[in-house]
Parts: C-alpha cells; sequence; structure tokens
C-alpha cells in the first residue's frame, strides 16, 4: 500500500511570518498567489463571493527526521495527555499537509488576499475550496479540554 502521488502548487504564500510560531494568526493578513502556468487567470473567479475558503498546503519545511507516525503529547506540553498524530493538527505530520479555513478579504485576478491562515511566507498551496455551510458538520462538536486550550490564542 505505497502508493506515490505527485502534487504540484497551485500557487504560494506571501506574509510577513517566516517562522511557524503556534499563535495569533488572525493578526496576519497573507496574499496567496496563483501560479499561472497551473491555473487560468479566471481559476478564482467569484471566488470573493464566498466569505471564507479552506487552503490545503505543504508544511515544506518539516524536515523527515521531525516527522511524527504515532503518539506524543501536543506543543510537547507535560500537562496535556499523548495523543496519536491523527488527533491532532500539528505539522509535523506524515503527509505534511495543513488545511485551515479563513477569510477571504480580496480576490484580484490570480491574487487572493486572506486573514487567518497559519501558513508562512513562501509555502506552497496545494489547493483552495470554498467554504459552504451544507459541508460544516453536522450535529454537535465534541473536542477535549487540551485541545480547545490550544485554540485559546491561536487566533
Amino acid at each position: 500500500m505505497t502508493d506515490i502521488f505527485t502534487l504540484t502548487p497551485i500557487g504560494r504564500v506571501s506574509c510577513t511570518r517566516t517562522k511557524p510560531d503556534d499563535d495569533r494568526w488572525d493578526a496576519e493578513e497573507t496574499s496567496i498567489a496563483l501560479d499561472p502556468s497551473v491555473l487560468e487567470p479566471n481559476a478564482a473567479l467569484e471566488l470573493d463571493s464566498f466569505s471564507h475558503i479552506e487552503v490545503i498546503y505543504l508544511f515544506d519545511r518539516v524536515p523527515e527526521a521531525k516527522i511524527e507516525r504515532g503518539a506524543r503529547r501536543p506543543r510537547g506540553n507535560p500537562d496535556w495527555p499523548e495523543v496519536g498524530i491523527l488527533a491532532q493538527r500539528g505539522k509535523n505530520r506524515p503527509n505534511r499537509l495543513g488545511a485551515t479555513m479563513c477569510q477571504v478579504l480580496s480576490v484580484n485576478g490570480t491574487t487572493i488576499q486572506v486573514r487567518g491562515l497559519d501558513a508562512v511566507d513562501g509555502t506552497p498551496v496545494l489547493d483552495i475550496k470554498p467554504v459552504m455551510s451544507g459541508f460544516l458538520p453536522r450535529g454537535p462538536i465534541r473536542e477535549p479540554d487540551w485541545a480547545m486550550a490550544i485554540m485559546a490564542a491561536y487566533w
């Protein structure tokens, strides 16, 4: 079961953050420059009619030696339980994929301005999807206390 897939980035992140610090991502306005060699100029047409988009990107600066395949304590906090990497959203995941819902500020041709994208400058963007209410979770959301604590200052 070792299929290999090749993905081509559709764009790149441009912002002032160069380090993946853990908190205060809503303070950051980010630009996503779409790659005209991959997408046609009208690929983002009407994307600004949505308030939010989901950006799928690659944690491209995580070295192979730092990839987690089992369990760890979130953020290395000894007060939190050991949790499997698939029960966390950390960057040290096996395929290094990140996914974030962020607010659309504007779309100008092949440039998308957003707020709340937790990706650093130069990050490759693999896909963008509009956030539609019909795709949001149905019913109540359940999460452990440590997960809510992580998010207290994240945005």
